[in-house]
């Protein structure tokens, strides 16, 4: 019966998100202005007004969506909440595993939206806009899109990215392969290969000059074990130990998302509720695709938040 706090990635941004938390708990405006300090800009004017593009923008969304993940913790913890008593463990999607390790003391909140910050520019970089591409492949199984891959990357790349659960899996690389690869996923009996509106082939090998600046990045960043075990990205297990989650780091920002996975380890080892910290409800739809043995809980609300304390604070 234990219970795991999930975090959100890319994809879960909306203009306006965290705005009433921060206008009704202390705790909650302080992480932003944290966040608005450790960047010298004010990234808050822009997750609470937008524009739109302008929060989408990989720089912004990343430290964004980590700001309301972290006021949600902090208010939780202001009305008594332990994570490290509640809590068995911890994951986070793509850019959430950043918020999840922040949640857990392995970074601090503005070395966090530092780290995100540089990530967002260092994979906006990594490659030329519109020479990479990504596209969900719905309803194949993993080995096949893995063998669709493989046939049409002929000397491009072209590999899984994200493997979401529930017959969905993402694939990233070259535009032209990735092209080819929904047209193979289409013809191999695909309900929907859709081309996705990114501005980077994430994910994907491409990504290794990305890699290569979180490594430095996290090289000079301090960083502790965290409080609460890190179900990782890349692994679909439990880290513990900071300088191995550093590596896994650098690892994920070319490597597989395994999230179907990450939530069939939580089924198989006692987690019966994910509780989804921040903007959006996806990772709980996700939850719900993947495995009938866990509950998946939004909360980011403060209308959430008090429903999660109710059963939160009572269990043991």
């Amino acid at each position: 019966m234990a219970i795991a706090f999930t975090f959100p990635g890319q994809g879960s941004q909306t203009v306006g998100m965290g705005k009433v938390l921060a206008e009704t708990f202390p705790a909650a405006r302080a992480v932003f202005d944290e966040v608005d300090d450790a960047l010298g800009e004010k990234l808050s004017d822009i997750i609470f007004e937008g524009p739109e593009e302008t929060l989408t923008l990989t720089a912004n969304a990343q430290p964004g969506l980590m700001a309301v993940s972290l006021a949600v913790i902090r208010v939780l913890e202001a009305r008594g909440f332990s994570l490290k008593d509640k809590v068995a463990y911890v994951a986070g999607h793509s850019l959430g595993e950043y918020s999840a390790l922040c949640a857990v003391g392995t970074f601090s909140i503005a070395d966090t939206a530092r780290l995100l910050r540089i990530r967002g520019n260092a994979m906006q970089r990594a490659v030329p806009v519109g020479e990479g591409a990504m596209a969900a492949i719905i309803g194949l199984e993993h080995a096949d899109v893995e063998a669709v891959c493989t046939q049409a990357s002929s000397g491009d790349v072209c590999q899984i990215a994200n493997d979401n659960g529930g017959g969905q899996i993402v694939i990233s690389g070259s535009k032209p392969a990735v092209e080819m690869a929904a047209r193979l996923a289409t013809e191999l009996g695909a309900k929907r290969a859709i081309m996705l509106p990114v501005s980077a082939p994430f994910h994907s090998a491409l990504m290794a000059p990305a890699a290569e600046a979180m490594r430095e990045a996290l090289a000079g960043v301090e960083k502790h074990d965290p409080v609460v075990p890190l179900v990782a990205n890349v692994r679909a297990a439990p880290v513990t130990d900071a300088d191995e989650i550093a590596r896994l780091l650098v690892e994920q920002v070319t490597g597989q998302v395994r999230w179907r996975e990450t939530v069939e380890w939580f089924a198989a080892n006692g987690v019966t509720t994910l509780y989804e910290i921040g903007a959006g409800k996806v990772l709980t739809g996700l939850a719900r695709r993947i495995s009938k043995d866990v509950t998946g809980t939004a909360v980011g609300t403060a209308e959430e938040i008090e429903a999660a304390l109710a059963v939160l604070m009572h269990k043991a």
